[in-house]
């Protein structure tokens, strides 16, 4: 897909990845591009950069999903490309609590879902369109220190493949990004075990969502290592395992999850 003339939306787009996600997409000619965030502020400081359209959105909430698309296609037009980026990190292990559960689960991955089901049917009737879904190098690997989000950003994944599959031969173009540490304020306090390969910053993503989306690609792995990664985990599962747990090791005895 070549960005030029589409209609964008990009949740989580105050910030971060995604903040720079609306400006790369402004610099390659996007005809507009919706920002939205659940820090409505902020997204209306990103649009007025780029000539964006904000909105405050919540997107562990079905309902301002569908408002954020009702409102994009009535006022501007058919949405080209959806870049389902929101996401937080919260919860440890297997005795965190069920409502921290249901708010990463809702953020994380119905999000995707709820975005999917409202646009999936239009694309479809309009001839196609473009679903851009961030999950993480967690996702197709596993993440140290966190049961909520390696289990939600591997549904991210799940989801992203099973749209593809689905949907693929009906002109529903799908990419799922899956970088390790980025520097944004979820990496505040450090990139522990996900910057073992070193942090980029977020152009560096975007520049990787970029060329992908350019080739109409499924993974955007900013960080090529993460291939390597994945080839030797489906080669032999019990030897990726018991690496990990030599992993899980080393950083814990060096006091970094």
């Amino acid at each position: 897909m070549e960005l030029e003339d589409k209609i964008i939306v990009v949740t989580g787009g105050a910030s971060g990845i995604g903040r720079e996600m609306c400006r790369r997409f402004a610099r390659e000619g996007a005809k507009k591009i919706v920002v939205a965030d659940l820090d409505a502020d902020g997204a209306a400081a990103v649009a007025a950069e780029i000539d964006g359209f904000p909105m405050g959105v919540d997107v562990s909430d079905e309902a301002q999903i569908l408002n954020l698309i009702e409102t994009t296609e009535n006022e501007i037009g058919p949405i080209d490309l959806f870049c389902s980026n929101a996401g937080i990190g919260i919860g440890r292990g297997i005795d965190t609590p069920d409502d921290v559960w249901q708010t990463i689960w809702e953020v994380n991955t119905m999000a995707h879902v709820w975005a999917a089901r409202a646009l999936v049917p239009r694309m479809i009737a309009r001839g196609g369109g473009y679903l851009l879904n961030t999950s993480s190098a967690a996702g197709l690997r596993s993440q140290i220190g966190s049961v909520t989000y390696a289990v939600t950003k591997h549904a991210a994944v799940a989801l992203a493949e099973w749209l593809s599959i689905t949907y693929g031969d009906q002109g529903i173009k799908v990419s799922v990004l899956c970088p390790q540490a980025v520097r944004t304020a979820m990496t505040a306090q450090g990139p522990g075990v996900a910057g073992v390969d070193g942090m980029i910053e977020p152009e560096a993503a975007v520049e990787a969502v970029v060329a992908t989306l350019r080739e109409e690609r499924f993974l955007v792995l900013p960080h090529p290592e993460v291939a390597e990664y994945i080839k030797r985990k489906t080669s032999d599962y019990d030897r990726w395992l018991t690496g990990m747990r030599r992993l899980q090791q080393q950083y814990s005895d060096a006091g970094v999850d």
